[in-house]
């Protein structure tokens, strides 16, 4: 079981950048596939960009070229720099984790508590 804590949210105008941080209690590396998630009011939860055990990394057409999801496993940290900044960008960012198997991807199931994003 992999316990996860998010970090780095706050508030920003639009256009602007933040970086966010989930730490991770043990090393994932290739055992887990790690990814970024936010739920807004009113909106079903979005997966935002994920990276596999293999290091290949997927993004929601919203966000690409402008999110860059990157992990530090010498740090346990998992990374989202998130630039030029939306409106429509303004939730709860999760971090999530699931386990690898061959190079898929298993049901996420670790998740931290939350981080607030909020761009105005």
């Amino acid at each position: 079981h992999v316990q996860l804590v998010e970090s780095g949210g706050g508030s920003v105008q639009a256009g602007g950048s933040l970086r966010l941080s989930c730490n991770t209690s043990t090393f994932t590396g290739s055992s887990y596939c790690m990814g970024w998630f936010r739920l807004a009011p009113g909106k079903e939860r979005e997966g935002v960009a994920a990276i596999d055990g293999d290091g290949r990394t997927s993004y929601a057409d919203s966000v690409k070229g402008r999110f860059t999801i990157s992990q530090d496993n010498a740090k346990n940290t998992l990374y989202l720099q998130m630039n030029n900044l939306k409106p429509e960008g303004t939730a709860m960012y999760y971090c999530g984790a699931a386990r690898a198997i061959s190079g898929t991807c298993l049901e996420y199931k670790n998740w931290g508590p939350g981080t607030q994003v909020t761009v105005s």
